[in-house]
């Protein structure tokens, strides 16, 4: 299997651009006792996961960083309307994205945050070639001009780590209390093959969640109907 990994297309001229935040997150984490970080990071991101049976829910509007034992209890309310296969970590985001955006999207929309939207039309198209793993969740984008296009968010499980042989030599491992990891993305990327899933054709890695792998077969699909806005870079995969 070919593996791919999804980025902006800068060459296509669309203007497009999102000003937006989803409804709901975990804080970040304060003065971690095991490794003393403060962090966060919101690019895992379950925009069908409603939050509205929890208690205390003014508690998950706010994402400013709270004592760990804070966190913790936070995450066992939200843990059991989790989808299957999901992962928590500090900062990571549910419901609709909401805020504003303007300007000509592609059919496909990625940024720097890892963020990916996708039109209504070409996400039927998609599932009906027969690509798995494909879930679309409304947004609540408010555009401020006319013919706007109605912006899905795929939601991409955590599956998938890079090869330990593009890291860098003898990697600290994450924090065992609030699972940060220290060092940064690489340049060059390796997917650890023994970790990628045979069941899913859309993913996001478990251990940089910012990055969106696809299938070969994903790419073929969206080569052959013709969609446009992202770019795919061919990616090793070693056992």
């Amino acid at each position: 299997m070919n593996y791919f990994r999804i980025q902006e297309d800068v060459s296509t001229g669309y203007t497009g651009s999102i000003d937006a935040s989803h409804k709901w997150g975990l804080p970040g984490v304060l003065d971690c006792p095991s490794c003393k970080a403060t962090w966060g990071d919101n690019s895992r991101t379950y925009p069908s996961v409603n939050l509205t049976p929890v208690t205390s829910l003014a508690n998950f509007e706010n994402a400013w960083p709270k004592p760990i034992e804070e966190y913790e209890r936070m995450c066992e309310l939200v843990r059991p309307l989790l989808p299957p296969g999901a992962r928590l970590e500090p900062g990571a985001a549910f419901g609709p994205l909401e805020g504003k955006a303007q300007g000509r999207f592609g059919q496909l929309f990625t940024d720097f945050s890892g963020l990916l939207l996708v039109q209504r039309e070409a996400l039927g198209n998609l599932q009906a070639e027969g690509l798995r793993g494909l879930k679309g969740c409304r947004t609540a984008l408010r555009f401020r001009q006319r013919n706007s296009p109605e912006l899905l968010e795929l939601e991409l499980l955590p599956v998938g780590r890079l090869h330990p042989e593009c890291l860098p030599p003898n990697p600290q491992p994450p924090c065992p209390r609030c699972g940060r990891l220290i060092h940064p993305l690489p340049d060059v990327l390796i997917l650890d093959a023994s970790t990628l899933p045979e069941h899913l054709d859309l993913f996001r890695l478990e251990d940089y969640s910012n990055v969106n792998i696809c299938t070969g077969r994903f790419v073929d699909a969206c080569q052959r109907l013709g969609l446009d806005g992202v770019v795919f870079q061919p990616l090793e995969a070693r056992d």
